[in-house]
């Protein structure tokens, strides 16, 4: 079982590597983050996910409000959420097996960005279950390369998060904090 933490941290150099060490020093692994830029300027969002077995995410939660810069920690894990992965994978596709590559791509909803002599490039977005049913049909024929972007995943309904202090404000303020700096 996996938990996803999403913090939120001010749009500053040096963060990503703060909280990465933190990790580091609590020899807790990372099985995916992703870094970008909220709706409100001079905040980002970290999305992490971690192995609940080797997490105790109480005491990271509290490890990570520590940090400067954090602004706000939440456990999507414990709430409905929604939560996607984008793939890009380039597999070998000779003429004579193109047909059933690309019938395989319209069954997944996937979309094909790149068709070569004998090679096809790939996107799908999906669930982290999606995605791995969709590259273990396509090993048969030969993956040449696969990257992942990692999960991203946000909180169910309409309240919004942003970073002020209690972690949830109604959709109206947020829009209406939308342009403010945070400091």
């Amino acid at each position: 079982m996996h938990h996803t933490i999403v913090t939120l941290v001010e749009d500053k150099p040096g963060v990503l590597n703060r909280v990465a060490s933190l990790f580091r020093r609590r020899n807790f692994n990372i099985d995916s983050l992703t870094v970008g830029r909220t709706e409100t300027k001079g905040v980002s969002r970290m999305t992490i996910v971690v192995d609940n077995e080797e997490v105790d995410v109480k005491r990271l939660t509290s490890y990570l409000y520590k940090l400067v810069n954090v602004l706000e920690v939440f456990d999507l894990s414990a709430e409905p959420n929604v939560s996607r992965d984008l793939v890009l994978v380039k597999v070998k596709a000779p003429p004579e097996s193109r047909a059933q590559i690309l019938q395989l791509v319209e069954v997944f909803r996937a979309r094909t960005v790149d068709m070569g002599a004998n090679s096809i490039i790939i996107e799908i977005t999906g669930t982290e279950d999606k995605i791995e049913g969709f590259v273990d049909v396509l090993r048969p024929w030969g993956i040449i390369e696969m990257v992942r972007t990692g999960i991203v995943s946000m909180a169910r309904g309409c309240e919004m998060r942003v970073g002020n202090g209690n972690g949830k404000v109604s959709a109206q303020s947020a829009f209406s904090m939308s342009n403010n700096t945070v400091s």
